[in-house]
């Protein structure tokens, strides 16, 4: 058993070519093999946001605070507020992030495939976030 104390692990900036805007990750913990789950806390400032992906086994994520916008390819901006929870089934193509005037957390819960848990694609631009 292992237990993870809040804080423990130190929290890290959203890297910039995975992201627009201002986003902290804290990790509740990696995939550990032979397992293949992981999961973490992600906090988004207004308008900041993911760029598109897409994950080979799939995520959850679950809206902690705040209000939140999500995409899916070829659909609308859907909101999303504390106690929501998403499905983006395996493949499929979206973005994830805070409105542009409210800040935004969830817990995010992937499975690696080969080591892997994303694949990171181009950058939402400001005119599909203003959509």
């Amino acid at each position: 058993m292992k237990i993870n104390r809040a804080g423990a692990e130190a929290s890290s900036k959203g890297p910039e070519e995975y992201f627009t805007g201002s986003v902290r990750v804290d990790m509740h913990f990696k995939a550990t093999a032979p397992g293949r789950s992981s999961a973490g806390s992600v906090t988004f400032d207004p308008g900041a946001r993911t760029a598109w992906h897409t994950h080979p086994l799939g995520q959850a994520i679950l809206i902690t605070a705040g209000s939140g916008w999500v995409q899916r390819e070829g659909g609308p901006i859907e909101e999303v507020r504390p106690g929501d929870t998403v499905w983006f089934a395996a493949g499929e193509k979206h973005w994830h992030g805070a409105t542009p005037t409210n800040g935004m957390s969830h817990i995010a819960i992937t499975e690696s495939l080969d080591g892997k848990v994303a694949d990171w694609l181009e950058k939402v631009t400001d005119e599909q976030y203003a959509r």
